[in-house]
């Protein structure tokens, strides 16, 4: 619609002003009034439209991705920094939602004024017109070669911003340990470092899409004023009317103004498809843990494990085994106590049964059941685990303990609480059940996360359970709370612990003493 104005222009001049015509003058007035008006709302639309959709697609990128991330193994996040994981999540999508949201629309608006512009020329005069085609294809080399470029440098930029982000997410996340050595001139430094190479790079991308803008708008404009002379060479021999080249003057700069705005959007593509290239990356890893096609929901178990021969080696280094043909077979309701030196295996050896990784020989099963052939999340939601390091999120206690089972009546949590020793300190709590316990409980002492875990864990109520002991932090009032809730936890359930009290010990029916991968001993305890 914008296209109208040029050529009611040509009209002005060929026709109104030629033949001094007023009234003709006060139509075309208001007609141009009522073109741009309606050009105004429709611009408004279709950017409404467009950044609306452009929301919405990105809001999808966004669920896509926080899924996939869910959905991948230990095994990759093992292999990652969580501060690189965040960037692609924050900074590479809102990079393509700047593309999305506003360029798009942008470019196709430029692109219907682009031809429209060159329909408009064509028909007025083709050998003016040979003058814009002469220099599309010097064009196209440039940006072919500019965005090579543009492309390697903005993947750069975008990963050096994930090594930012992953300094101010360890160095926020250990903010204690940097506080207790005084190391906050140190973290300062690596992060202004990260920075200062970010702003290197990223200037280097501007500077060089910087050349690229104005590089092509010139050769643009530099038509323009071939065009202007030799138009006007045309006009003075009767050729061509002045209105006509007037028209063709504004047209051939509305081509150039959108070759211009052609020069930027492509700069910004070119750091989109960057940052969609690093997003792929994550969409396209495959999860080695995952259930099989065919794979049946495992029923209700008794709770007996049993590990035939397995032997386990991580995957960046295949050649050091952490466990080897490691065979045993725990009854149901019996508490097997797994004791040796740190880096026997322990903690390894109970991550295999809830398959957060899976050996690389023999095989592991849960009443008869490999838990390779049953689906992971029916696997999963018949085991509990009450890690070493107790992770609480950054809500209420409720929150927390309701993780366990988010169904959970009012009564089941009460229930849960007191039977973890918890009821009564959160109670005593500002706000109770209702208090913000801070990012990974941070609010509370090691003694009240450790039974909010197992609240949560006895709230979920699983066959199997997979404690790590961690009490080396606990005063001796706490250290009895949480062994008296652990107890409470374990009756009827299959339990293996990885035990460092001589309490848990000597409740356990069985004490396996891991070394080096392998078994060393057994000790069946006795009443």
């Amino acid at each position: 619609m914008g296209l109208a104005g040029p050529y009611t222009l040509q009209f002005l001049i060929d026709a109104v002003f030629q033949n001094n015509d007023r009234d003709l003058l006060n139509r075309i007035t208001l007609i141009l009034i009522v073109i741009f008006a309606s050009q105004s709302v429709i611009y408004f639309v279709r950017r409404y439209l467009l950044a609306y959709i452009g929301e919405r697609v990105m809001a999808d990128v966004r669920l896509k991705l926080f899924q996939h991330l869910h959905s991948l193994s230990l095994s990759f996040f093992n292999e990652r920094r969580t501060g690189e994981l965040v960037s692609r999540m924050t900074n590479d999508v809102s990079t393509i939602r700047g593309v999305v949201t506003s360029d798009i629309s942008t470019a196709l608006s430029q692109v219907l004024t682009f031809f429209g512009a060159l329909i408009l020329i064509i028909v007025t005069d083709w050998r003016l017109t040979l003058f814009m085609f002469a220099l599309i294809p010097i064009v196209m080399v440039i940006s072919i070669l500019f965005g090579r470029q543009l492309r390697k440098l903005s993947a750069a930029v975008q990963d050096q911003l994930a090594d930012a982000t992953t300094v101010v997410e360890e160095s926020i996340g250990g903010v204690r340990v940097v506080q207790s050595f005084t190391r906050e001139p140190y973290e300062i430094k690596r992060f202004t470092d990260s920075i200062e190479e970010t702003i290197r790079l990223a200037m280097k991308r501007i500077k060089l899409g910087s050349v690229y803008g104005p590089m092509v708008s010139f050769l643009g404009f530099s038509a323009v004023v071939s065009i202007f002379w030799f138009g006007g060479n045309e006009v003075l021999d009767g050729r061509l009317t002045a209105g006509q080249l007037f028209m063709f003057l504004i047209l051939t700069m509305t081509i150039a103004g959108s070759i211009g705005q052609f020069a930027g959007l492509y700069s910004s593509l070119q750091e989109a498809l960057g940052a969609t290239k690093r997003l792929f990356e994550i969409l396209d890893t495959q999860s080695d843990i995952r259930s099989k096609p065919d794979a049946q929901p495992l029923p209700k178990v008794a709770g007996r494990i049993t590990f035939e021969k397995v032997s386990f080696a991580y995957r960046d280094n295949p050649d050091s085994a952490i466990l080897e043909e490691i065979s045993l077979d725990v009854q149901p309701g019996e508490v097997l106590a797994l004791v040796g030196p740190s880096g026997a295996g322990k903690t390894t050896l109970v991550n295999l049964i809830p398959r957060f990784f899976d050996p690389f020989e023999g095989r592991i099963l849960v009443d008869s059941f490999d838990v390779r052939d049953v689906q992971l999340e029916s696997l999963r939601h018949q085991v509990g685990i009450v890690p070493q390091e107790t992770l609480l999120f950054g809500g209420t206690v409720r929150e927390n303990i309701l993780y366990g089972r988010l169904e959970a009546t009012e009564d089941e949590l009460t229930a849960a609480s007191k039977a973890a020793n918890a009821h009564e300190f959160i109670l005593q709590l500002p706000k109770g059940y209702e208090t913000i316990v801070g990012e990974r409980g941070v609010k509370l002492s090691g003694g009240q996360r450790q039974r909010i875990a197992i609240a949560r864990a006895l709230l979920k109520d699983p066959r199997i359970l997979l404690l790590d002991e961690a009490t080396s932090s606990l005063d001796s009032e706490s250290e009895g709370l949480v062994q008296e809730a652990m107890e409470r936890l374990m009756k009827g359930r299959t339990s293996i612990v990885i035990a460092h009290r001589l309490s848990t010990i000597q409740n356990a029916t069985r004490i396996a003493v891991l070394e080096g991968g392998s078994w060393l001993n057994w000790v069946r305890m006795r009443n």
